[in-house]
């Protein structure tokens, strides 16, 4: 038959072609250090997966959700003034999505018709690009490199470029890149979303895996920032559960609406159970949250020390989970190189070609292992000898 030509919008999924390898390889009787997904490592909160258990006992949580339950919009509204000191969020600017991978896609099909142009950073986690493709939108990249710390600048997009964008993403801590925001980079952004009518979506993943003494914050900690923005805030790696998919987008209540309108036509709202484990995250204790902030910064600090030992280029890491790593001796063959480090090595890590254009040259690495499992990895790369 023939199909969508929408597929043809999109080259082969990374992950999948590194994962089929891994199994060959393991089915060899190789062994394998697998650094290229960002799945946590660490375990759940008891107080959260307690409340999805006695949630899930209950026959009723069994039907449809429909909607959120107040108790867990409260939460975020609360959540937000305790964590952040972001106050006056209503419940008509917060809606639960089943992870940061659908609210993104859904916001897409609300905000664009074909055609239309979305800003996206490059590097940039794929799905950035691929939501906005899947709903018809052309590309318009704005650099994070070396030169700006891996930072936006948004003096660096024409003005008729920034005119014809609908929206804007904005990802800090950044995925792939470990650049970490600061007051005057989001001043910069929300001046220039008012300048040029640009709606920023900023993706808050990471807010809490930031490393030597930095706090983690909210778009919506800066001024003007609820004029312009929504933010998509995810509890999947600050509390390890990537599984149950519990995210939510807070902002504008324009934006809000549409994109509750979207999903409303194919999503009958998040499992209840699932939404009991989310209020126990955001009411419960977060002593956990900060304790593996700090090992991962651990685990950051034996794979930078360690490449850096057996002379690579330091890698930029200050925020999120992820290494990103330029290559040794001037290489700019990412995806060859990842095939040779995983053939040699046994070590799996992202090409940084496939987070966009400016991702050459690069790899990501994921801190998914304890301490010595990355000494371990930087031992098989040295030994690789590459």
């Amino acid at each position: 038959m023939q199909f969508s030509k929408r597929l043809d919008r999109f080259g082969d999924e990374v992950f999948a072609s590194l994962n089929a390898r891994r199994t060959e390889l393991e089915a060899a009787g190789r062994e394998v250090i697998d650094l290229s997904v960002g799945t946590p490592d660490f375990e759940p909160p008891a107080h959260v997966k307690n409340a999805l258990i006695e949630a899930a006992k209950d026959s009723n949580n069994w039907k449809y959700a429909l909607h959120d339950l107040p108790e867990l919009t409260q939460a975020v509204i609360d959540y937000y003034a305790d964590r952040f000191g972001v106050t006056g969020l209503t419940p008509d600017m917060i809606m639960s999505c089943n992870g940061t991978q659908e609210g993104m896609g859904r916001l897409s099909s609300a905000l664009v018709d074909e055609g239309d142009l979305v800003l996206v950073p490059d590097p940039c986690y794929p799905l950035f690009r691929a939501s906005a493709l899947i709903a018809g939108a052309e590309l318009a990249f704005y650099p994070l490199n070396t030169e700006n710390n891996f930072l936006p600048n948004v003096a660096e997009i024409p003005d008729e470029v920034a005119d014809r964008a609908k929206y804007m993403i904005v990802s800090l801590p950044a995925n792939p890149v470990g650049s970490v925001g600061t007051p005057e980079v989001y001043a910069q952004i929300i001046e220039f979303a008012k300048a040029h009518d640009v709606l920023i979506v900023h993706d808050n993943a990471y807010s809490d895996i930031i490393y030597d003494g930095v706090e983690g914050h909210s778009f919506f900690e800066n001024p003007g920032a609820s004029e312009v923005g929504v933010e998509f805030f995810s509890l999947s790696k600050s509390f390890d559960v990537t599984g149950a998919r519990i995210s939510f987008l807070v902002g504008r209540p324009d934006v809000v609406a549409a994109v509750r309108k979207i999903r409303s036509q194919s999503d009958y709202g998040m499992f209840l159970p699932i939404q009991h484990a989310a209020i126990a995250a955001l009411t419960g204790p977060r002593d956990s949250v900060h304790e593996q902030e700090l090992k991962y910064q651990e685990r950051r600090d034996a794979l930078c020390d360690g490449l850096e030992r057996i002379g690579w280029e330091r890698p930029n890491a200050h925020g999120s989970m992820f290494v990103w790593a330029r290559l040794p001796h001037g290489r700019m063959d990412s995806v060859a190189f990842c095939s040779e480090l995983m053939e040699k090595a046994g070590v799996i890590v992202t090409p940084g070609a496939s987070f966009g254009p400016a991702g050459e040259g690069f790899v990501r690495m994921a801190l998914v292992l304890p301490p010595d499992g990355l000494r371990r990895a930087v031992e098989a790369i040295e030994a690789a000898n590459l």
